[in-house]
């Protein structure tokens, strides 16, 4: 009977056989105790009787009460701080901060895959060529060889040695010999065969044959935006490769200030003194352009590949001119000042004044030139030639063909903002 009477009290509070046995030793300790005391009472006492049943019945009502509600505390806790635990394990209020894990693995392969600029340039470098323009009438007193008037670059167009370049490259000076170098550090004295004032293209033949050449690609297809890489010896320094985009496909002549009714190619690719007449290519290696010359930093212009291949297919060859013949030769490449151009100057910070609406700049000097020893320099801005104000390049030319005038009286703009006369007297 008290075994069935366990098991409704343990399937009623959910205890064990373990819980209900220390409730029982519980009440039997204190019932021993309450019979020591009770003893002690007046017998026959009914009163006292009664009342102590119903404290012994009151206790361990009390006790079964504390024992379920301490329970349920106790699993309430142990689900609370369950809970918790996963949640300190699933969230972090600092962030997680991860070891460094090697990306070489990423990062693999990505050389060959991106660079695309020492692709074209590894395909095109062995085609361009250094020229250098030899004085024959100044010797280097240590060695006694010509001195060096000039220098430019080129590029192979036929593998019979044909050698495609600026015409101001390799006719800007009487007596003057060219000596091209190759890549592999050969050197060839060349012989300029043609020559195209109006669209500055010129060609130089050496005595070789077996040599890489250059495919001449369409400029008219050339897109505003595209990659192109310029090579070339800048400041005498071979084989250096520049890259940029592709400014403007169709630069007018008239917005140059020049007045050969070309289009040029206008492109923010680094061209220097050096770079002219070597090749501007595109990503696919061919040449769309010929580098001519350089405003500031981020202009530059080439003319277009279209008109070289006219040039090469004009028949018959146009002989090199005479220049002991001609005009007299002061030694400076130059550049008219339109109102364009001068905005454009301003506009990339360049010391222009602003009181200057016509002019033109000098962005190249040969050195040993008359132009070099009268003392202007490369940057200069021309605005009057013997008090006559200069509006374009012609106004040089029809100075120097003035075979009146022995000097040159030019009133210039230094880069610096000074104002300064110097005294040309051309050969």
């Amino acid at each position: 009977m008290s075994r069935i009477f366990n098991s409704k009290i343990r399937n009623l509070l959910h205890i064990d056989d373990s819980q209900l046995r220390c409730i029982w030793n519980g009440y039997r300790f204190w019932h021993s105790k309450h019979e020591f005391h009770k003893n002690k009472e007046l017998p026959n006492n009914n009163t006292n009787t009664t009342r102590n049943r119903l404290f012994v019945f009151s206790g361990v009502i009390g006790a079964l009460g504390f024992y379920i509600f301490f329970e349920h505390k106790r699993k309430n806790f142990k689900w609370i701080n369950e809970e918790i635990q996963k949640f300190r394990n699933n969230v972090n209020l600092f962030g997680v901060v991860n070891a460094a894990v090697p990306v070489g693995n990423v990062l693999a392969g990505r050389r060959e895959q991106f660079n695309f600029i020492a692709d074209v340039a590894e395909k095109v470098s062995p085609t361009v060529v250094y020229i250098e323009i030899k004085d024959t009438r100044r010797f280097d007193f240590f060695t006694g060889k010509p001195m060096t008037a000039s220098n430019g670059s080129g590029f192979i167009v036929k593998e019979d040695g044909l050698i495609l370049t600026n015409a101001h490259v390799v006719i800007n000076k009487p007596h003057s010999r060219v000596d091209v170098r190759l890549k592999d550090g050969r050197e060839f004295t060349g012989v300029v065969e043609t020559v195209d004032t109006v669209s500055d293209l010129a060609t130089v033949r050496i005595p070789v044959k077996g040599l890489t050449a250059l495919k001449l690609g369409s400029s008219s297809k050339l897109r505003p935006g595209e990659f192109v890489v310029a090579l070339g010896s800048p400041l005498t320094l071979s084989n250096s490769v520049t890259a940029g985009v592709v400014s403007s496909t169709q630069r007018g002549s008239d917005e140059l200030g020049l007045h050969n009714k070309m289009t040029y190619i206008q492109t923010d690719a680094a061209i220097t003194f050096g770079n002219s007449g070597g090749p501007l290519v595109n990503l696919e290696g061919e040449a769309i352009g010929i580098n001519s010359m350089k405003v500031t930093a981020g202009i530059s212009f080439a003319i277009p590949s279209d008109y070289a291949k006219a040039f090469l297919a004009r028949t018959p060859a146009t002989k090199p001119p005479d220049l002991a013949k001609g005009r007299r030769y002061m030694g400076i490449t130059m550049l008219t000042l339109s109102p364009d151009i001068i905005m454009e100057l301003r506009q990339r910070k360049q010391p222009v004044p602003e009181d200057v609406n016509h002019g033109v700049l000098v962005w190249k000097v040969i050195l040993g030139s008359p132009a070099h020893s009268g003392g202007l320099q490369p940057g200069d801005i021309v605005t009057h030639v013997n008090g006559k104000p200069i509006l374009a390049a012609a106004d040089i030319y029809a100075a120097l063909g003035d075979e009146h005038l022995k000097a040159l009286d030019m009133t210039i703009i230094r880069t610096d903002g000074r104002r300064l006369n110097v005294t040309i007297t051309p050969e």
